[in-house]
């Protein structure tokens, strides 16, 4: 019998993860990588009887090899809160699905375990950009302990985005690994100090540069950015996408990044004061996906770029 644990290389996934294995310690095969490398269970290689969890990670996207798998008999259970389509039924598989604009997986495992490694899960709330759940999970911790943990989950998910694990200061594994034996993200931040700086030193040099981006369209309901083929860029596209939209709530924001084999990797949050239509825009093109209130598309063909920005402006029109 074996193990495998699936899931998405962000704060979110990990996070997830995390309390899970605080909660059930186990030796594990773990499969990840880049936060929009997703489509992760065709690398699982289970068989009859093994068990699969799978945290983070979109169902529709992950399909075919969910099939595939459940039709050898293997276990899966199943968290996540992105687009799921059709949710299959079968003895071997259970899942909790929520694709609420106000929920993560994060907070979806936090209620599984019934709030026993909370602050792990407002780790993973925050750095999915939810601070409005970070901080009902969180509401026993003062100013200073939210505003630490907060820091925490946007450097760790910011430190998932990247072309390539070459891009990133981490793999996934590797802070995994390094967070794994700690009960407490306090007790982390201390004792893996070194991790915690390099993080938010590399979250601070990348955010700083792109302050420095002017926008390419903007007015009053839209924002559109287009960011150069360096790894800084890659790297801190979703989270500065975020930040724009915490400081803009009524503003949809379009983050283009371009491709060194043509095209462009994009970033899409809708408004704060309306978390809702980014997965439909994103999936009406190849490689797009995510959630309602935050998507992406992986390769937008420089020959669809207007298009894009034509339905980007649609979908958002202000009220």
């Amino acid at each position: 019998m074996k193990y495998y644990d699936v899931f998405n290389g962000d704060a979110d996934g990990i996070c997830a993860l995390q309390q899970l294995r605080l909660e059930t310690p186990q030796a594990s095969q773990l499969v990840t990588g880049v936060k929009r490398d997703i489509a992760l269970l065709n690398r699982v290689d289970a068989g009859s009887g093994d068990f699969v969890t799978v945290l983070d990670i979109s169902l529709d996207k992950n399909r075919e090899g969910l099939l595939r798998l459940l039709s050898t008999g293997v276990n899966i259970q199943y968290f996540d809160h992105h687009f799921a389509g059709e949710i299959p039924e079968n003895d071997y598989f259970n899942a909790i699905i929520n694709s609420s604009s106000d929920v993560c997986t994060s907070v979806l495992v936090n209620q599984y375990l019934n709030g026993k490694f909370s602050d792990w899960a407002v780790v993973g709330a925050y750095g999915d950009n939810l601070s409005i759940a970070a901080g009902q999970i969180g509401e026993s911790l003062n100013y200073e302990q939210k505003t630490l943990l907060c820091q925490l989950g946007e450097c760790m998910n910011y430190n998932a985005y990247g072309a390539s694990l070459d891009d990133l200061h981490f793999t996934p594994v590797a802070l995994f690994n390094l967070i794994r034996p700690y009960e407490s993200p306090f007790e982390f931040i201390e004792k893996e100090a070194n991790v915690f700086e390099s993080l938010c030193d590399g979250y601070r040099q990348d955010m700083q540069k792109a302050e420095n981006i002017k926008m390419m369209q903007v007015d009053e309901a839209h924002a559109v950015l287009l960011f150069p083929d360096e790894a800084w860029a890659r790297r801190v596209s979703g989270v500065y996408a975020n930040k724009l939209a915490s400081e803009n709530p009524n503003r949809a924001h379009a983050l283009l990044t371009q491709r060194s084999d043509g095209g462009y990797l994009v970033s899409v949050r809708a408004p704060f004061s309306n978390k809702d239509g980014a997965d439909l825009l994103c999936r009406r093109f190849p490689t797009g996906g995510g959630r309602k209130a935050a998507a992406g598309i992986n390769n937008l063909p420089e020959s669809m770029l207007n298009e894009f920005l034509q339905q980007f402006k649609r979908a958002y029109i202000q009220q």
